[in-house]
């Protein structure tokens, strides 16, 4: 595990920290590292059943790529001769994790914080967290992280942001649905257990196919969807975790999850 990243575990979620609160957790290669490493670690662990991804103290969540600028003033960031960027590597990645991961927004989340805030699958925020690509402001695009932008964003708030450069409140981003709670710091962690818990509760199986059947329906035209629905819908008929849900269901008891 890299020293850029802890790893917290509490039950069946596990916490994945970005723990450089002097670099307000800016993301390098060795951040990407220990994100990948959790990521790894909390699917290769049956009893795990959600990921919170963090940022260290209570200034921000991740404040972006940690640019390194050359002496002529432009930040060497990609080879273009091997564009496949290591941070583009751990998007893909948190893509094809099967766990829902849950962004607990602690602070800031500009540039790719604010991408890595929109590659979780939920977010909860405190109120006064500033979020936004202030790119524009160095005469660059966010462009990396437009494709998770576009998933969350409606566009015309996204051209906004984008040209504008100029971040929002988490409380005005909930109020958009940007993140799916905003509330006061001293209530993040509240409202975080509160989400876990009706998360952590269902079938993990349930929850792991269906992540992957919607990373995959998100690129299909919908003829090809419909056919790809079906074949999902009755391969997880056939899990141990549905026959137990609808069992518990029609002895009206609470199931006994066995993520099978």
């Amino acid at each position: 595990m890299s020293e850029s990243v802890r790893i917290v575990r509490n039950g069946a979620v596990m916490t994945i920290v970005i723990d450089r609160e002097e670099r307000r957790n800016a993301l390098n290669e060795a951040v990407v590292a220990g994100i990948w490493a959790g990521l790894d670690e909390a699917e290769g662990d049956r009893s795990i059943r959600a990921v919170v991804l963090t940022g260290a103290g209570d200034r921000a969540f991740c404040a972006g790529g940690d640019l390194q600028f050359q002496p002529d003033g432009t930040p060497f960031t990609i080879d273009a001769a091997d564009p496949r960027h290591y941070f583009a590597r751990l998007l893909r990645r948190m893509d094809a994790c099967r766990l829902p991961i849950v962004a607990r927004v602690n602070g800031a989340a500009l540039a790719g914080g604010f991408g890595l805030l929109c590659a979780c699958d939920l977010a909860v925020a405190r109120e006064d967290a500033l979020i936004g690509v202030p790119e524009v402001k160095v005469g660059i695009f966010p462009m990396m992280i437009l494709p998770y932008l576009l998933r969350v964003i409606p566009h015309r708030r996204l051209m906004e942001l984008c040209l504008s450069g100029e971040p929002v409140t988490a409380d005005e981003a909930a109020r958009e649905n940007i993140v799916n709670y905003a509330v006061p710091a001293a209530e993040l962690d509240s409202k975080l257990d509160w989400l876990l818990d009706r998360i952590t509760g269902k079938s993990p199986t349930g929850i792991r196919l269906g992540k992957q059947a919607l990373a995959k329906i998100r690129e299909m035209s919908t003829d090809a969807a419909l056919e790809y629905a079906q074949f999902m819908l009755d391969n997880m008929s056939r899990t141990k975790d549905a026959r137990e849900g609808m069992i518990a269901f029609n002895e009206k008891r609470p199931p006994n999850w066995t993520a099978e």
